[in-house]
């Protein structure tokens, strides 16, 4: 895998006009070896494997909805499992090369398709409609509250009736002219659909009609060239209680009051990955592979690690004792939640780990680029 001068992630690029212009100029910060772990205090252990197709360039993260797992690929599958055992209860072909996905409320699974193409299913895997978004779509589309949520490379954010997929409502934002490549993600909660933007700024809309709740930003740019300037909000806000936190690249890692959009604290950080948010902290793994851990209440720095330097981190995860993040390698690593030290590691197929990890029940979901769909869980 190569690793760029200013963004260690294979699958993120610089976009101008849909130009590339980060150099792809070697680093000199090789990847730090792996920490021996001596005595590990935890012990994950494989509940099942499943394989999906590559994901290629693109991002897959599963969609969990009630106690089943949607997972896709690149090639066009589509399948649906049983989140406690992995057992596959439909897999069909969409018949298009895919995107983005998955997006799942349960009743309506949603993917994106090349050049723009949205397709819709039910939970039985019947097809119910088509769209077309007005560019690439690389964020996953989401659903809730009747809606099916997309944003396209373009920052159009169209709400389509989940039943008939007929348009409801467009909102169109202004992309700076410097952007990363990647899938600034949604979440929907509630009334509201929370979309992160570049530039830096998180959005929440209305679900329903597609109106401004509030806009916020989690990192401006700075600097005197565009490529120093680029602070786009790379993953997917969380929503915690009455919370939401966000984390933007050569910006910040920001929580706000989700319903408000009023400010609770901000701290300087550079992450093209997500946060993770529990009752005490919000989780970052930063773009030179460290870990760090803040107080959801007022955003002091608890700890950081930075054992895992230029490993190509995943977005971390919260999950009991334990944050887990995922590498380049395909190596999980499991740290305290309290000190961030390492209590235990697993392996799964030795490919990147790019997609947000997942919990469905007790399980810990992971997906590699290869398409192995891991769950974990620890006794």
């Amino acid at each position: 895998m190569r690793i760029t001068e200013k963004v260690v992630a294979a699958s993120v690029f610089a976009m101008l006009a849909g130009c590339s212009l980060f150099s792809s100029k070697e680093t000199k910060n090789l990847p730090a070896p792996l920490v021996e772990l001596k005595n590990p205090s935890l012990t994950p252990q494989v509940v099942w494997k499943y394989s999906v197709g590559k994901a290629g360039n693109a991002v897959f993260t599963p969609a969990v909805a009630g106690d089943s797992i949607y997972v896709a690929d690149a090639d066009g599958t589509l399948a649906r499992l049983n989140a406690a055992t992995g057992k596959e209860i439909w897999r069909i072909r969409t018949g298009t090369d895919l995107t983005a996905g998955v997006g799942s409320d349960g009743e309506v699974v949603v993917v994106g398709g090349v050049k723009g193409k949205i397709l819709a299913y039910d939970s039985n895997g019947k097809q119910l409609w088509t769209a077309q978004a007005t560019s690439e779509v690389l964020s996953s589309p989401e659903a809730g509250g009747g809606v099916v949520v997309v944003r396209s490379v373009d920052n159009m954010i169209t709400g389509y009736d989940a039943k008939t997929g007929a348009r409801k409502w467009n909102v169109a934002r202004t992309t700076p002219a410097l952007t990363l490549r990647n899938a600034p993600g949604m979440v929907i909660s509630g009334p509201n659909a929370y979309i992160a933007q570049p530039g830096g700024k998180l959005l929440a809309l209305n679900v329903a009609g597609g109106l401004q709740r509030f806009e916020v930003v989690v990192g401006e740019p700075r600097g005197a060239t565009e490529l120093e300037r680029v602070t786009d909000i790379a993953g997917t806000p969380v929503i915690f209680e009455k919370d939401v936190c966000a984390v933007s690249y050569q910006g910040r890692v920001a929580c706000f009051d989700a319903t408000t959009g009023a400010p609770h604290w901000s701290k300087p950080v550079s992450s093209d990955k997500g946060v993770a948010v529990d009752q005490r902290f919000v989780f970052v793994s930063d773009d030179k592979g460290e870990v760090g851990a803040y107080s959801r209440e007022n955003g002091a720095n608890a700890w950081k690690n930075d054992k895992l330097s230029y490993r190509v981190l995943s977005t971390p995860v919260s999950y009991g004792r334990a944050v887990a993040v995922g590498d380049y390698q395909g190596y999980i690593h499991f740290l305290s939640r309290e000190d961030g030290a390492f209590i235990g590691r697993v392996a799964t197929d030795g490919s990147p780990i790019q997609a947000d990890p997942v919990i469905a029940g007790t399980n810990l979901i992971f997906q590699t680029q290869s398409g192995t769909v891991t769950a974990l869980a620890v006794e």
